[in-house]
């Protein structure tokens, strides 16, 4: 199947073959018919399968008959990556339509925000926390509204936007066209769709796997080898962008620096910088400034860079789920990608459960040369707790042994190779 097949507009389908497109995914294909025919739609696929095309580009479609400058579509997206991204897909792909479209996000003056909606904005794209900061005030209205789009829903319930999404969507007109689209179907999200949507189309697309465009590697190792190891990896290993996930900003913030002291193109991505800060570190990745990404889970979804080859877990995620989202920037609409995950002895359990949602044993694989024996580096003696000996230093030989056996490769008897 062809772009041209789903007859939209001329403006836009010149826009779709500027911006290089072919042929359409599967979740492009199944849902652009049902929204071009006004349905309610409630997508399931997982991220880097061409979500967002699949609701602008019949949003925009739509829009083409009926009045201008004056608010018609809603977007909301949990994080403001993913609003960004979403408008850059509306004005690339609407280049053509001299369509108008805002961005409300937090991080950013309020008042330019007013501004471009008082322009005639016709689509807005929001965060539902700034929104409402905006609906408060009364500097929107969304009287004229035709079409609610809920992205990324399972992600929405994630950061507690729940409640505020019920909150907007009271005040909206009561007959629009509704899409939602999620990478996952919790409980909450599916009594969501039941109260935002009417008589809807479900397309469902292996939303429960992750990309088939993507291998799954892990490797176990102590917690303090992980950085070692890590730049060793990425020594030898062909790479084009690399996204590195860790749990917390502090360590997302270090391992940057320690990258970038080492010769690696390194930036943090993390809920401590500025909104400023934070689109610089995306636009230096995408346009490849920096070679290597560190982030939270605010990264997981909303980057949309075609040149990731490599998502590496520095730290392992909360859940099977986020596992899936993380590892969603790379290997996106039909390209290959790597997943590498490192394992401690605390993380077996979900590695397993991993390997469960993918339904194959992952590979485990170790770095050959490297040094997995290296005892931990302990610091001076002032640096210990008043009274401690030497002897309770945390080292492998002062450990019991009862601790020593449970090394991160017994989950899976991995054989570190001799040296």
């Amino acid at each position: 199947m062809t772009f041209e097949q789903f007859n939209l507009h001329a403006d836009i389908t010149a826009a779709v073959v500027e911006q290089g497109y072919t042929s359409p995914t599967p979740i492009q294909e199944q849902s652009i018919p049902h929204i071009m025919h006004g349905r309610d739609v409630l997508g399931l696929a997982q991220t880097g399968t061409g979500k967002t095309a699949a609701f602008v580009l019949p949003l925009l479609h739509g829009l083409m008959r009926g009045p201008r400058r004056r608010v018609r579509a809603l977007i909301l997206a949990p994080t403001r990556e993913l609003a960004i991204q979403i408008h850059e897909s509306l004005r690339a792909l609407g280049q053509n339509t001299r369509f108008h479209s805002a961005v409300i996000i937090g991080g950013v003056s309020m008042d330019a925000q007013v501004n471009a909606i008082r322009r005639g904005a016709e689509i807005i794209v929001a965060c539902p926390g700034r929104l409402l900061d905006h609906l408060s005030r009364k500097n929107i209205d969304l009287s004229t509204l035709e079409t609610l789009v809920i992205d990324e829903a399972d992600r929405m319930f994630d950061m507690g936007f729940l409640p505020d999404i019920r909150r907007i969507v009271r005040l909206l007109p009561g007959k629009r066209q509704n899409l939602l689209f999620s990478a996952t179907m919790p409980d909450d999200i599916r009594r969501l769709s039941t109260e935002v949507l009417h008589d809807a189309v479900t397309v469902q697309i292996n939303h429960t796997r992750p990309l088939e465009t993507i291998s799954h590697s892990l490797y176990s190792v102590e917690q303090h080898l992980k950085t070692a190891l890590l730049k060793e990896l990425l020594k030898c290993t062909k790479t084009d962008s690399v996204l590195v996930f860790t749990r917390t900003k502090h360590r997302a913030k270090k391992l940057a620096q320690q990258l970038d002291q080492s010769g690696f193109s390194a930036a943090s991505l993390q809920g401590n910088l500025s909104q400023n800060q934070r689109q610089q570190a995306i636009e230096g990745f995408r346009d490849g400034s920096y070679k290597i990404l560190v982030a939270t889970d605010i990264a997981a979804r909303g980057i949309d860079v075609s040149a990731i080859t490599h998502v590496i877990n520095y730290d392992m995620p909360d859940t099977a789920d986020a596992y899936t989202h993380r590892i969603g920037r790379t290997g996106r609409v039909s390209r290959t990608g790597e997943a590498f995950t490192f394992v401690t002895s605390e993380d077996t359990s979900m590695a397993y459960t991993i390997e469960c949602i993918l339904g194959d044993a992952l590979e485990h694989k170790t770095l050959p040369g490297f040094d997995y024996d290296r005892p931990r580096t302990v610091g001076p003696v002032q640096a210990m707790s008043p009274g401690r000996s030497r002897q309770h230093r945390t080292s492998p030989a002062a450990q019991p042994a009862r601790e020593r056996q449970q090394r991160p490769g017994d989950r899976y008897r991995i054989q570190v190779p001799s040296r």
